[in-house]
């Protein structure tokens, strides 16, 4: 629940459109839900501005998907890192995609010409032969002719992800 959800809340308890009690159902799993194997904060996006990320190793796809469920339902927008294959087969559809890569960085030109919608390219420092620490991988994703591809900084898996969330935030509001 962000700003505009709680605000949104009070309104509507004000105006009578939700009772007291309605209310508190909304509010009783601030601001951390205990779904057993994990605790979701749900007051991440209150205090940072970006709701909480689902940091994948270790956990199951269906844990993933679940803890996911009920971040969607409370922001709209959920970031996921470091999964697995296991866990990005649990993934239907996606609205962008964030690619990384290092050495000579080609993936996310590759990504960009076979699908349609929005690549993020991140360059990472991991690689071996002439990576310069990722500056070879960055400088190839910002000379890409692929289009919808968008590059952010050397191992900035964060920002990408960040950016994809608004991309979905946007989708979200269209739909």
């Amino acid at each position: 629940m962000d700003r505009e959800a709680v605000r949104a809340l009070l309104e509507d308890l004000q105006a009578g459109r939700i009772d007291v009690d309605g209310a508190v159902g909304k509010l009783r799993r601030l601001p951390y839900e205990d779904l057993r194997f994990a605790k979701v904060d749900h007051h991440r996006a209150l205090r940072g501005g970006a709701p909480e990320a689902v940091f994948c190793p270790g956990k199951t796809p269906a844990q993933v998907v679940a803890i996911a469920r009920r971040l969607a339902e409370h922001h709209g927008n959920v970031v996921a890192t470091r999964a697995d294959q296991a866990v990005a087969a649990a993934v239907a559809e996606a609205n962008v995609i964030v690619a990384v890569a290092g050495m000579e960085g080609a993936l996310p030109s590759v990504i960009g010409g076979l699908v349609d919608r929005p690549v993020i390219a991140v360059p990472t420092s991991i690689g071996y032969g002439a990576s310069f620490g990722g500056v070879a991988a960055l400088l190839a994703m910002l000379n890409s002719c692929a289009p919808g591809v968008s590059v952010v900084n050397i191992d900035n898996g964060y920002g990408a992800a960040h950016q994809a969330s608004q991309i979905n935030r946007l989708i979200a509001k269209v739909r």
